[in-house]
This record gives C-alpha cells, structure tokens and sequence, in this order.
C-alpha cells in the first residue's frame, strides 16, 4: 500500500494569514472533488460546501482528506456564523461590480465563496460577501466551478511567492 504525502513549498519565512474556498449550493460531488484536490495542493486551511445539492462519490486519488478538511454548511447564516474571525468572504462570480482577478489584491483571510455554474451566487449572498472577484475570459460564458476555483487559488500563490 502507497501512502500519499503533501508537502507544502516553503519560503523560509512564517506562513501568514490563511484560505478556504468553497461551492455555494454545488451540483456535483466531481466540481467539489476536483476543487478539493487543488485546494490541498495550494494550501487552503480547508474547503466547505453551503447547501446540499449533490450525492457524495468518492473521486480522490490523492488521499485529500487526510490534508485538507471538507466541511459542510446547511445555509449562507451557517457558514458567516463560523467563518475564523477577520476572515473576509470573497464571492467569485461573474459581475460588473467584481474585481478582476489581475487587479485583485488577496486579502490575508479569506474564504472565496464560488456559486453553482447554473445559478451562480444568488443577490442574498453576493450582499454578504466583503468583496467580489471575477476571473477574466474572453467569453462572457462561466468557467467550470472548479476551474474558477483554482485559477483562482493559483492567483492567489502566484502573488504570494512574487511578493
């Protein structure tokens, strides 16, 4: 039996602040796999889902839950109620009023709050959300949830290991 291990890059210096990302209201168990599985590779604290709109189906080749915990929230309240202090939400959806994702400046503590690729995040939750970004295409067509999701984690450690 192979046992997977994930070791996270180091710079020298203390690691600041933290992430987690999550689906708002999630069709399928694969976007949340797959989101998972980048989320591990990039560091985040841990992944969530808000709302339950899929069967779980084991995907994971990696050994993910043994690195980087799923939790899940019943509802938007649910998830603010529990969210670390100073941890901003960041909606990730395609609005006018978003920030691009080049421009973005990623805040310390974050929790980025992606919506189902049917539905995105409804009005309610982008109100709730400290900030919103938006990851730029050439298209106005959404990406994949888990696309979105780990374009944008890599943003995130891209700025990170420039700084």
């Amino acid at each position: 039996m192979t046992t997977t291990t994930l070791a996270l890059p180091t710079t020298g210096e203390p690691r600041r602040g933290y992430f987690a990302i999550g689906i708002y209201a999630t069709k399928t168990s694969r976007n949340v796999g797959m989101l998972w599985r980048a989320a591990a590779l990039y560091g985040a604290a841990f992944v969530f889902t808000v709302g339950a709109r899929y069967r779980h189906q084991a995907t994971d080749t990696c050994k993910t839950p043994l690195h980087t915990p799923l939790l899940h929230f019943c509802d938007l309240e649910d998830l603010v109620e529990h969210l670390p202090h100073a941890c901003q939400l960041v909606g990730v959806e395609m609005s006018e009023n978003a920030v691009p994702l080049t421009r973005f400046v990623h805040p310390a503590r974050a929790a980025y709050l992606l919506g189902a690729e049917d539905t995105g995040l409804p009005a309610p939750v982008l109100d709730r959300c400290h900030t919103l970004l938006t990851v730029p295409t050439m298209l106005p067509i959404s990406l994949n949830v888990a696309v979105a999701g780990s374009i944008t984690l890599y943003d995130r450690h891209a700025k990170a290991v420039a700084r």
